[in-house]
């Protein structure tokens, strides 16, 4: 692994968990800067400085990842193109079965190096400014219909009424299900779960 692997696999790491280097290194316990692009060069010298074994187990520690996995980050083992379509667009009809998988045909595609997810998997444009500042008009994120949700994923639903919303779960019961957004400028929403069509965990962002 050269010094610029290295890096590339840091700030894989991060986009795979919806992270900026910086948020990172926050929620690892580091320093904010200690993955910034300005720490990768010495100031003066320009030459490489690498990021130490003990800050990379704990990036890796904090997101819950293994060395394994940060391997196929660095060497780009598991890219593969997903299909795309904006958060608009993916209420209106056609474009998922009753289960939340992707059908039909409109899709554009994008690209998300390092996905291990299966081939059901599809990307969102995030449009409006609820998820601020995790998720921003623009990003893309990677849904994964397959995979179990549980209480504390960032999720996109959609509802009867052809509503999509990408929320972070944050109550799920029989009765009730609680969706907040990031941006305290928006209240949490609840609904019956017979009001909602389908609820998928958000697996990757690219911003």
């Amino acid at each position: 692994m050269r010094h610029e692997d290295i890096w590339r696999g840091i700030d894989l790491l991060a986009l795979k968990h919806g992270l900026t280097a910086s948020g990172l290194s926050r929620m690892a316990g580091l320093d904010p800067t200690a993955f910034n692009k300005s720490k990768r060069k010495g100031a003066k010298d320009g030459k490489p400085r690498w990021p130490s074994t003990e800050s990379l187990a704990k990036a890796l520690d904090a997101v819950g990842a293994g060395f394994d996995e940060f391997a196929d980050l660095v060497e780009g083992r598991r890219s593969r193109t997903v299909p795309l379509i904006g958060m608009a667009q993916a209420g209106e009809g056609g474009f998922f079965d009753d289960a939340g998988f992707p059908v039909g045909t409109g899709w554009d595609e994008v690209e998300f190096p390092g996905l291990e997810s299966a081939e059901s998997s599809y990307a969102l444009e995030i449009s409006g400014d609820s998820m601020e500042p995790v998720f921003r008009a623009g990003d893309r994120i990677v849904v994964a219909p397959h995979e179990s949700v549980r209480v504390g994923d960032r999720v996109v639903v959609k509802t009867r009424e052809g509503e999509v919303l990408a929320k972070q779960l944050s109550h799920r019961s029989a009765k009730r299900i609680e969706l907040r957004s990031f941006n305290p400028d928006y209240p949490p929403r609840e609904f019956d779960p017979a009001e909602l069509e389908w609820i998928a965990r958000i697996v990757w962002a690219s911003q």
